[in-house]
């Protein structure tokens, strides 16, 4: 849980103090950073004592265990990043190798694409796997040696001053907004001390004080070599549960930053919440749940009832994933805000959403020259929406049921779009998709009953169709094509038990069948 102040009323004194902290330990922190890349895969505890103990010198014990503490999980993240990357390489290599070996202009199926459209395009593909498989090995190289690379401040930012015009920007503008992103001022908080933190420490009435560093504790303005500061903070959203914690003294983490392009201070208040209990599937399932189906500009989302039925009218969630990071981080937001608003008053307790991964599919290496299609599958927020949705879940006490994707938005279309129509509504594939996903996640198959028998001469009534069994064997699927014949007529061989009828066909103005009269 993360909230947010601004600090406003900051006298001259009280920006250069926490100007001359955040320097400081920014140097701190990129020196601390740069000797765990050092040390790599040879890091352990008394390495990570033994520089706190040098950090704690230049600036106090806790601060010095704020800063190793964000240099491990700094490193630990360009780590997994690293990771993330060569298996990126390995998938891009492995597909050029089969497209590779295919026959220039087969054709793919569903499975795999197919060879490539021509030769030169064979040759540019062939020198492109020499290139990967050369980077493949080099990463490598760098994994198993334990070496990351991390750039203090952001490397975009980085690559931005050597292309000021591309982005508006001057040296000096650049100069500021680079040593402000390498600024430190974070403090770990600490259950049991006093209102969560003995670094940064906000009390209840929003007073804000820090503990300067040892090279800087000429600046203090309070006892014991603290620093408090003219602005007050109120913290607005979720004020209430900031002060309860506070009061009860637990742990609440603070971190002061600068926005260059406003001009403005603000201070992040967070805290990890306790593992939320584990409620069973069948207590979420005795409501109903609400099925989202995920895409690139919207969230479809339909209400099913314990038995698999659609409830109401399907909604729609929208967003737009351009822009900047903020912009796109609150589009999702308030998509989603909006979808647990209507599940707390619709009174569900689950809402299921489908447990999406695109990774090998964004590469550009399966879908060659179909950059449309990439870009729309690379759109589809599914880590991000998936992270979001679970931490807003646990404050509206919802749970969050995954489904597997499989065949929803297909057989969803299949067996729900046309039902669902009305004469002044149409039913949407994404709706229609999103109530697969609802009756996946209750439990019942997508189809709702197994199709009928075909019609018979002599069994020609009635609505035959029986419920799908939970372990029937593709009780989703289509109902296979029976062979062979379907009527009850007798087999060739056998006797005839009853002679033909003769014909009725007129030949020469008389018909063949003799006319039987009564006479009186």
């Amino acid at each position: 849980m993360s909230i947010r102040d601004r600090l406003k009323r900051l006298t001259a004194e009280d920006e250069k103090v926490l100007r001359l902290v955040g320097a400081h330990l920014g140097s701190l922190a990129s020196a601390d950073l740069a000797r765990r890349c050092r040390d790599g895969l040879g890091h352990s505890n008394q390495a990570w004592a033994h520089r706190k103990r040098e950090l704690t010198g230049a600036s106090s014990s806790r601060w010095a265990g704020s800063i190793t503490k964000a240099t491990h999980d700094q490193w630990g993240l360009s780590r997994r990043a690293q990771h993330d990357h060569l298996r990126s390489l390995e998938t891009g290599i492995a597909m050029i190798r089969h497209r590779l070996s295919l026959p220039v202009g087969s054709k793919g199926g569903r499975s795999a694409p197919g060879g490539y459209r021509s030769t030169h395009e064979w040759f540019v593909k062939s020198r492109r796997l020499a290139i990967l498989e050369k980077r493949l090995e080099r990463v490598r190289a760098e994994r198993d040696a334990g070496r990351v690379s991390i750039v203090r401040g952001g490397r975009r930012l980085l690559h931005q001053r050597h292309n000021l015009a591309a982005a508006d920007k001057t040296e000096e503008q650049w100069r500021q907004q680079w040593q402000t992103a390498r600024w430190f001022l974070t403090a770990n908080g600490e259950s049991g001390k006093r209102f969560g933190n003995e670094t940064i420490r906000v009390t209840p009435d929003g007073q804000i004080s820090l503990r300067l560093p040892v090279p800087l504790a000429e600046y203090a303005n309070s006892p014991h070599g603290r620093y408090t500061l003219a602005a007050r903070v109120s913290f607005p959203h979720r004020g209430e549960e900031w002060a309860d914690r506070i009061q009860d003294n637990r742990a609440v983490a603070y971190r002061i930053h600068y926005d260059v392009n406003s001009g403005r201070w603000y201070v992040d208040a967070s805290w990890q919440r306790k593992d939320l209990p584990v409620v069973p599937l069948e207590t979420l399932q005795a409501r109903g749940v609400i099925g989202v189906d995920t895409n690139a500009d919207h969230l479809a989302a339909w209400r099913l009832d314990p038995h698999g039925n659609p409830v109401g009218q399907p909604r729609r969630f929208g967003y737009d994933l351009t822009g900047t990071t903020q912009h796109r981080d609150a589009q999702l937001r308030h998509a989603l805000t909006q979808l647990l608003h209507w599940a707390k008053q619709a009174g569900v307790q689950a809402i299921a959403i489908e447990d999406l991964d695109f990774t090998d599919s964004t590469t550009r290496e399966k879908h060659g020259r179909n950059k449309r299609f990439r870009n729309l599958i690379a759109g589809i927020p599914t880590s991000r929406l998936r992270a979001r949705l679970v931490s807003m879940c646990a404050e509206h006490d919802l749970a969050v049921i995954a489904v597997d994707p499989a065949y929803t938005s297909k057989w969803g279309a299949q067996h729900w779009a046309t039902p669902m129509t009305t004469p002044t509504r149409k039913t949407s594939r994404h709706e229609a998709a999103s109530i697969a996903i609802g009756r996946r996640a209750l439990g019942h198959p997508i189809r709702r009953r197994t199709p009928p028998p075909r019609q018979h001469q002599s069994d020609a009534g009635g609505h035959r169709s029986a419920q799908a069994g939970p372990g029937e064997q593709g009780r989703e699927g289509n109902r296979p094509t029976r062979t062979g014949t379907r009527t009850r007529s007798a087999p060739p061989t056998r006797p005839r038990t009853r002679q033909p009828s003769p014909s009725n066909t007129v030949r020469d103005g008389r018909s063949d069948r003799t006319d039987h009269h009564d006479h009186f």
